[in-house]
């Protein structure tokens, strides 16, 4: 890891210790029948079963929990298509603050009405048209609240590597990490944990094919921006890497591959028939990598973050029916 990292292996240390007790410790998941189609031994660290239904737990409270007072009772802001939304808006409620989010309007209903739920005020913008990133900072700069972006933040990239700090923890050396990949944060945080502990394992992102910014970037050497794809992973729906999680991610990311919509909703029906446990789009890319066979020359044994399963019955049921 490069000394000039904003974002160290002690700070995803100190953030297992801030979330130990507030973040749920997510179960890891094995199956031979998986492990036969794919030709090696995988451990799929389930995010879907953390608070908020995905990791974005992890590092929206870790942001959130070292604001000082006077920015606590003020208040806090975020811009998300629906996890970080959630994330933040449950933050802001153990702490004690309210939450004031930036959510687009085609964001899936159950993301919003669970940020509502939370006791986050929700203002809406569009997409395709609108930059989240000036809105959501003008909207927290005219508002006076705090803001805690949904990827680009130290204290967020942190808290979202101890997901890969818990996975290894359980599992032991491990020779290749797949990890979705949407503005970058937790891939970044993955790999800065993963890369302290085992400096040999193999670090592989997932982008959805019509959404490869990152890996156009890591290509080229530079952030590229792309057009707002148009993809059913919805949490990886973003034109741009992040800036600090590009330069983390290009010193520490092995390879990113990349799937088809067809290759996440394969993933999502195989994790509800073979293992039981439900995945939204964005969540299943990294079995999706697997079970399609884009993660080239597989090692013995392979860690796969299951980031998330927030997706409503009727959607699931519109994917994944036959």
């Amino acid at each position: 890891m490069a000394a000039a990292s904003p974002v160290t292996f002690d700070d995803v240390r100190a953030a297992a210790a801030r979330l130990e007790g507030v973040a749920h410790r997510t179960p890891v998941l094995t199956s031979r029948t998986l492990n036969s189609l794919v030709g090696a031994e995988v451990f799929i660290k389930c995010e879907n079963f953390q608070r908020v239904g995905a990791f974005k737990f992890r590092g929206a409270y870790n942001a959130a929990a070292q604001l000082t007072p006077g920015q606590l009772a003020k208040g806090i802001a975020a811009y998300s298509s629906g996890n970080h939304a959630q994330a933040t808006a449950l933050a802001a409620r153990e702490l004690g603050t309210r939450a004031v989010i930036l959510m687009p309007e085609d964001a899936p209903r159950l993301k919003r009405e669970a940020t509502a739920g939370y006791g986050a005020e929700i203002v809406t913008y569009d997409r395709y048209t609108e930059d989240r990133t000036a809105l959501g900072t003008a909207l927290a700069a005219d508002r006076g609240l705090a803001l805690i972006p949904p990827y680009d933040h130290p204290h967020v990239i942190a808290g979202q590597g101890t997901a890969a700090l818990e996975l290894l923890d359980e599992t032991g050396p491990l020779d290749a990490l797949v990890v979705p990949v949407g503005g970058g944060g937790l891939i970044a945080g993955s790999a800065i944990a993963a890369k302290a502990l085992h400096p040999d394992i193999r670090v592989v992102g997932v982008e959805p094919e019509e959404g490869d910014d990152t890996k156009r970037s890591l290509e080229g050497g530079a952030r590229v921006t792309l057009p707002v794809p148009r993809t059913i992973a919805d949490g990886q729906a973003l034109p741009t890497p992040g800036e600090i999680t590009f330069e983390i991610n290009r010193s520490l990311v092995d390879a990113i591959a990349l799937v088809g919509d067809a290759d996440i909703v394969t993933a999502m029906r195989f994790a509800f028939e073979r293992l039981k446990i439900v995945l939204e789009p964005s969540g299943a890319t990294g079995l999706a990598a697997l079970l399609a066979g884009r993660v080239d020359n597989l090692p013995p044994r392979i860690g796969i973050i299951a980031s998330g399963g927030n997706i409503d019955s009727r959607r699931f049921a519109e994917l994944v029916g036959e």
